[in-house]
């Protein structure tokens, strides 16, 4: 099985009671990729996995991104049994992004993150449409492939691509990267993107 706008919220109310069987705490984990799309119905695909950027709390009213350098045991076990249950890849629920906060997020990220409730134990923060245009496009410069396909379907506007491509020079400050890019974005279309940065 894969997760799908259809069945995310089954999958993520499992997990929360998961939590519980296996004694955990509560827990807010940050979610973009495929997931966060689909769960968010901006894309109707289906993904293998969920990529988890961090946890997140609010602190004096204002919201901190904390790395994961890997998952408490609880929440392990409880994703196990998941992935047993609705016939998931074993690591369906991974850190493969975390990194990115090192690296930067887009600014004032943290205010555009939605958040849903699953339960007594977990809420999930979905990286909303701007910042998926973003990471789908740092992505796809880097991969041309299905990443391309979503930054398409989520049909940025001329400032939303700009404001995205200027991000994305912060990650890789070379002249190659720089050509690069600008070499993708006249590829799929977007020449007065290209000529603006």
């Amino acid at each position: 099985m894969e997760l799908d706008s259809s069945n995310i919220n089954e999958i993520f109310r499992a997990l929360d009671a998961q939590i519980g069987v296996f004694e955990g705490t509560s827990i807010n984990l940050v979610v973009c990729g495929g997931t966060a799309l689909a769960a968010l119905g901006l894309i109707n695909r289906t993904t293998k996995d969920t990529d988890v950027l961090g946890t997140i709390e609010k602190i004096e009213g204002k919201f901190h991104i904390y790395k994961i350098e890997k998952f408490p045991d609880w929440l392990v076990g409880a994703a196990q049994v998941v992935a047993r249950d609705f016939g998931l890849p074993e690591y369906w629920l991974n850190l493969g992004p975390a990194s990115q906060l090192e690296s930067g997020l887009p600014d004032e990220f943290e205010k555009r993150l939605i958040p849903m409730n699953y339960g007594k134990f977990l809420s999930v923060y979905y990286t909303g449409r701007i910042d998926q245009i973003h990471f789908k496009l740092y992505a796809a410069v880097d991969r041309d492939d299905y990443h391309t396909q979503d930054l398409a379907a989520l049909k940025p506007n001329e400032d939303e691509l700009k404001a995205a491509a200027k991000w994305v020079l912060t990650q890789d400050v070379s002249e190659t990267f720089m050509l690069i890019l600008k070499d993708f974005l006249r590829k799929n279309g977007y020449e007065k993107v290209a000529e603006k940065i």
